[in-house]
């Protein structure tokens, strides 16, 4: 897919590019990305580098990941990054994303987070994007559910990150959470909570 860029009324959501490494890196030193997100650690300059310069373009010409620098509509730093990875089920992508220290606490991510959504529920045709972190990152877990992600539960060793098999939370944003008719008819279970 060629990549695209998305705006929402504060953002500019755009494709990484090789002048980014600098904020990369910089934003990448933070203590709390390094733990709670599958980059390396340390992060050097080189990571960074292949990052923007090599595996993000790969993602978008390969349909796999669709990586987005978060900055102000207006221009500015790298505030954030939000990435849409594809998932083995069809019609399924995952959401992950990290914000720089300086620009927390604005709800640029949620702002981020809607719009991807918006983007991969229409250009994608997906039914169900998935967001999960390991428990305990209560931060993005407060971005999930501002949201309207739906917490779905906890799955045990679902998450090898730096070595080691971690629990995690879990949450899917479905197209009609957002008013969006979906690809494929969706039944739901019935409630069974008073069956036998």
């Amino acid at each position: 897919m060629e990549p695209i860029t998305l705006t929402t009324e504060r953002l500019l959501l755009r494709p990484f590019e090789p002048r980014d490494a600098d904020e990369v890196h910089a934003a990448c030193q933070a203590p709390d990305i390094q733990r709670w997100t599958i980059i390396p650690s340390p992060y050097s300059r080189a990571d960074a580098e292949l990052f923007v310069g090599e595996l993000s373009p790969q993602g978008w010409r390969d349909d796999t990941m669709f990586s987005f620098a978060v900055t102000a509509r207006d221009g500015g730093p790298v505030t954030g990054a939000l990435g849409i990875n594809r998932h083995s089920l069809p019609g399924t992508y995952e959401v992950g994303y990290w914000t720089a220290p300086d620009h927390r606490g604005r709800g640029f991510t949620t702002e981020a987070v809607l719009a991807a959504a918006r983007w991969t529920f229409t250009a994608l045709a997906a039914d169900r994007l998935e967001w999960r972190t390991e428990v305990g990152n209560t931060a993005s877990r407060a971005v999930a559910l501002r949201a309207g992600f739906r917490m779905e539960g906890e799955q045990r060793s679902a998450l090898l990150n730096k070595g080691t098999r971690r629990d995690t939370w879990n949450g899917a944003l479905l197209p009609a959470d957002l008013g969006l008719p979906g690809t494929h008819p969706y039944l739901p279970a019935p409630d069974v909570s008073g069956a036998l």
